[in-house]
């Protein structure tokens, strides 16, 4: 586990990217669904989601075999990186639910990839999937409740 504070780390730039282009008034304006969580919860969540995908890559990086496992371990963080500035700092919606599913196929690959070399780092990344379905659905809603006006 010794590589778990590098993968970690890694995550920071995707963290910072959310610190850099904040939700601010323009968000708070839009139409949400009843089911759009409070903002104070999205840092929790991505800081439990970060902690768990940098102890599976640190699991799978030390594993013969593990080049497409850890490319798209790459490949996800990199799309998840792009996503606040986007959505929030371009006001893009649309192209931010281009992005979310864009992140949620390279988290799946990720997740099969990783269940071939350690189903528990699979498991891991989970919860991930699961919160890339609901990011989603979300983005979807907001665009279809804002209109292709601030697309």
């Amino acid at each position: 586990m010794t590589l778990f504070p590098i993968f970690l780390a890694t995550c920071a730039v995707p963290a910072a990217a959310g610190i850099l282009f904040k939700p601010g008034q323009w968000y708070r304006d839009l139409d949400k669904p009843s089911w759009t969580p409070p903002n104070r919860l999205f840092p929790v969540i991505w800081a439990i989601l970060y902690t768990l995908m940098s102890l599976a890559a640190a699991r799978v990086a030390t594993l013969a075999g593990n080049d497409l496992a850890m490319a798209l371990w790459g490949l996800q963080i990199t799309i998840n990186t792009l996503w606040s500035a986007v959505f929030f700092g371009q006001h893009r919606i649309f192209g931010g639910a281009i992005i979310i599913a864009l992140l949620w196929a390279a988290v799946l690959a990720t997740t099969v990839a990783f269940a071939a070399l350690d189903p528990l780092a699979a498991v891991m990344m989970v919860p991930y999937l699961a919160w890339g379905s609901y990011a989603l659905a979300l983005n979807i809603s907001v665009w279809r409740r804002n209109g292709a006006a601030v697309a």
